[in-house]
């Protein structure tokens, strides 16, 4: 491509958001479109291969990205997944498709982003979907004629059955769809798994409208920076493709869809961002927005480890069939703890465990956290780890949070129907009683959901980046559209809503041509 061409639209990033924008946009004829993505065109043949997602971490598919050292993980450096190429994340991640219990987005709507609450988005989560002929999915909130096939577990791994029959003899309610965002309790939550298949956002979205002539998909493009002109006004990219750089035009738009990490350090790297940490590099400061790279937020994971009484069979699926969704205290407005049963061992790296086929895990993590933390600048060199800080645990009340879902787990783990299958328990292991050493072991088990949002939250204060329409503040022609804008974690996965979002994005930029 050369440095003269133009398009109306530019998008960066071809991750989940991306592909969506793409797409959508592209359906008009009249619209041309470029879409830049890092990384390469390619996708590793184990992206359509559902169990074996965690092997596809730390490979070219991935960013690799690691936190700076952790007080709340005794100073370790915490691993963050993050997906690169065709795809992005949805091509790397563990398939849950969850939207979230509609509380979340209900405070969004009455708190920093009006107009954007669940009755708001449900159209958008609606277009993304397919759950045609599947049982309990009601047409009135469920999609039936989306891009995305999604479905609960086929072939149900007797490990996750036995944790579902434990969580309803333990009290809790049995949901026949958590996907919905309307109930709570344990069940069978929908994937992105269609006939033993990854459903990710290349095969949903962007591989069927590349033979459009309007649509141009540039690979192994790594962005330097928006270009922003002297009127304020974002004209076009900045990127390099190897050692060759280029400059790409947009007469009407750029969006930023390359997540909670990429959009705001391609946005610092820009010159848009707090001053004071722009001048620290000396970047020419284009717009003074302090919000950028700041409130970002992850959900933090532990879990406990079982030995297993018998051999545990290899699952067919994404190792995680059976989530729960429940509050740790009533008089929350909505669940704020998700437990799931993992049918391998899985636990902080380093941690001893038992080997895959010997063991499973009982994982829990809180979905609304409190803590929040920082995305900055390590370099100026396009490409450079940013500096990633999600202060996991800072806010002490995380944490608390924490300890109780470590005890519901355990009492899970310790329940009759898991019987069958319980030896012994792992890891942290029954000695681990008092409050103290289970506030020790959370910190030593402390892993990343790969659940980043928030570095550029929508809202209209003097700390938000963007306003409900996605534009960039101070900014002419420039949006954001990616789990970035979210203001708080949704309670829930993140992916279902991340499309989403990107489906509303497409429609209000479609609706300024």
């Amino acid at each position: 491509m050369s440095s003269s061409e133009e398009f109306d639209h530019v998008v960066v990033g071809a991750g989940t958001a991306g592909c969506v924008m793409a797409a959508r946009l592209s359906q008009d004829p009249g619209v041309s479109v470029c879409l830049l993505e890092a990384g390469g065109r390619e996708q590793p043949e184990a992206v359509d291969v559902p169990p074996a997602w965690p092997a596809l971490q730390r490979t070219e598919a991935d960013w690799a990205d690691v936190t700076v050292p952790q007080a709340a993980g005794n100073g370790r450096q915490v691993s963050w997944p993050r997906g690169r190429g065709l795809g992005g994340s949805s091509s790397i991640n563990a398939m849950n498709f969850l939207r979230g219990h509609r509380s979340v987005f209900d405070t969004w709507a009455t708190t920093d982003a009006p107009g954007w609450g669940y009755d708001d988005l449900l159209p958008y989560f609606m277009r993304s979907e397919n759950v045609s002929g599947v049982p309990g999915r009601d047409p009135a909130v469920r999609g039936t004629s989306g891009p995305l096939r999604v479905r609960p577990a086929l072939g149900r791994h007797p490990v996750a059955e036995a944790f579902l029959r434990s969580a309803v003899a333990s009290g809790y309610p049995e949901a026949e769809d958590l996907t919905a965002g309307l109930e709570e309790g344990f069940g069978w939550g929908d994937l992105s798994i269609a006939e033993g298949i990854r459903q990710d956002a290349v095969r949903g979205y962007l591989r069927p409208a590349t033979n459009r002539p309007n649509l141009h998909v540039v690979t192994d493009a790594v962005v330097h920076k928006v270009v922003v002109d002297s009127n304020g006004r974002c004209t076009g990219v900045r990127y390099t493709r190897g050692d060759d750089p280029f400059a790409v035009r947009a007469t009407r738009e750029v969006l930023l869809c390359a997540g909670a990490v990429g959009s705001p350090q391609i946005l610092l790297l820009s010159g848009i961002g707090p001053s004071k940490h722009l001048r620290e590099f000396d970047i020419p400061v284009v717009t003074d927005l302090p919000g950028v790279g700041a409130n970002l937020q992850d959900h933090p994971l532990s879990s406990i480890v079982y030995e297993s009484r018998r051999p545990v069979p290899p699952g067919v699926n994404n190792h995680g069939e059976v989530q729960g969704f429940i509050r740790s205290d009533p008089h929350l407005v909505g669940p704020d703890v998700q437990l799931q049963l993992v049918d391998v061992p899985l636990s902080a790296d380093g941690l001893p465990g038992p080997a895959i086929g010997e063991g499973y895990t009982i994982i829990f993590a809180p979905m609304t956290p409190r803590s929040r933390g920082t995305l900055r600048l390590s370099g100026t060199e396009p490409g450079t780890a940013p500096l990633i800080d999600p202060c996991y645990y800072v806010d002490e009340r995380d944490l608390d949070v924490m300890v109780g879902a470590f005890r519901i787990a355990r009492e899970l783990g310790d329940a009759e129907p898991m019987g069958e299958w319980r030896a012994t328990e792992a890891l942290p292991g029954p000695a681990v009683v008092d409050e103290s050493d289970v506030r020790a072991y959370l910190r030593s088990n402390l892993r990343s959901y790969s659940h980043y949002v928030g570095s550029c939250r929508i809202g209209g204060d003097g700390d938000a980046v963007v306003g409900t329409d996605l534009r960039v503040h101070g900014v002419e022609g420039l949006r954001v559209a990616d789990a970035s804008v979210m203001p708080s974690t949704p309670s829930a996965n993140t992916n279902a809503a991340v499309y989403a979002i990107a489906e509303r994005a497409a429609e209000l930029v479609a609706g300024q041509d």
